[in-house]
């Protein structure tokens, strides 16, 4: 099948490569331009555009794909599939509209929740114990279009967004692969969402990072799992400002008011919760540190 694959960060590129296996004919590859990164700002190419340049296919970088220019020379690429994930732009009615067997997308989440931009950290954020991968047709609302296929997988009680983001990464494409040939045989059966459903996975900002240690200890390990990598939790402990980026509930009963540091151990830092129970902070960054295991920082700085 002839197809165009849009797509930008790590997520997409197993299922660019699943394409590129099955045998599919990719005539380019669309993904965001270039950006700036670390402290000399150098420009650095998206994961998908890294790996598209690797298998000799054609890239393009619009920095808006609602101008006729755009999309007129989308058409010359003449797709009869276009695919897409986490390509970090709405497409326009004209592009919805160009490819003969449609636009369909790899969504991480089993729709209709978690619609948005970030839904594997709010699965996460949630307490949820499933989540999974949609296909689904694409429509001009977001993330709404019919379902032509889910594949579930449970949550983890100790997974983060980086396990758990590689995990639906390769489950997105083995399913991507198996919903590409059901389309071209005919096969496929696209499904309605269920609007009653629909839930909401907004971006993250640093707004969310600040631990209320008033909270649960499982209120606030999800909250950890769920912004690791980023923004990652912060907190300040005994008057020293960290960076939180792991933590394990202990089920251990405190009269310590919330926020209190009571002790270490081999494994981190203990710290009463709003429940009555300790988390214990098990890796960390402190201001000016690079992130390391507890143990590793509190062999070189007592906190108690």
């Amino acid at each position: 099948m002839r197809i165009v694959f849009m797509g930008t960060p790590d997520f997409a590129v197993p299922s660019l490569q699943r394409l590129i296996d099955d045998g599919h004919t990719i005539a380019a590859v669309y993904t965001q331009p270039d950006k700036p990164k670390n402290r000399g700002m150098k420009l650095v190419a998206p994961p998908v555009k890294q790996c598209a340049l690797a298998h000799g296919i054609p890239v393009e970088q619009p920095e808006r794909v609602r101008e006729e220019a755009v999309w007129r020379k989308l058409a010359a690429y003449e797709p009869e599939l276009i695919v897409v994930a986490a390509y970090g732009k709405i497409l326009p009615k004209e592009v919805l509209e160009l490819p003969p067997l449609g636009c369909i997308n790899v969504h991480s989440s089993l729709l209709p929740k978690y619609r948005g931009a970030a839904p594997i950290n709010w699965a996460i954020l949630n307490g949820e114990t499933e989540t999974g991968v949609t296909i689904m047709e694409m429509a001009q609302a977001l993330d709404a279009g019919d379902i032509l296929a889910q594949r579930a997988t449970p949550i983890d009680p100790e997974e983060n967004v980086e396990t758990l983001h590689d995990r639906l990464a390769a489950l997105g494409a083995e399913l991507l692969s198996e919903t590409v040939q059901a389309i071209g045989t005919g096969n496929a059966v696209a499904v309605p969402q269920n609007e009653g459903e629909s839930t909401y996975a907004p971006m993250l900002s640093r707004e969310l990072s600040p631990l209320d240690w008033n909270k649960s200890a499982k209120q606030l390990h999800n909250q950890v799992r769920g912004l690791t990598p980023w923004p990652a939790c912060s907190t300040q402990l005994n008057g020293r400002q960290f960076k939180v980026y792991a933590a394990s509930e202990t089920g251990i009963a405190t009269s310590a008011s919330p926020g209190t540091v009571t002790g270490t151990d081999k494994e981190g830092i203990l710290v009463a919760c709003g429940d009555g129970t300790l988390l214990r902070i098990t890796q960390v960054q402190a201001a000016g540190k690079k992130r390391m295991s507890a143990a590793d920082y509190l062999r070189g700085h007592p906190i108690v």
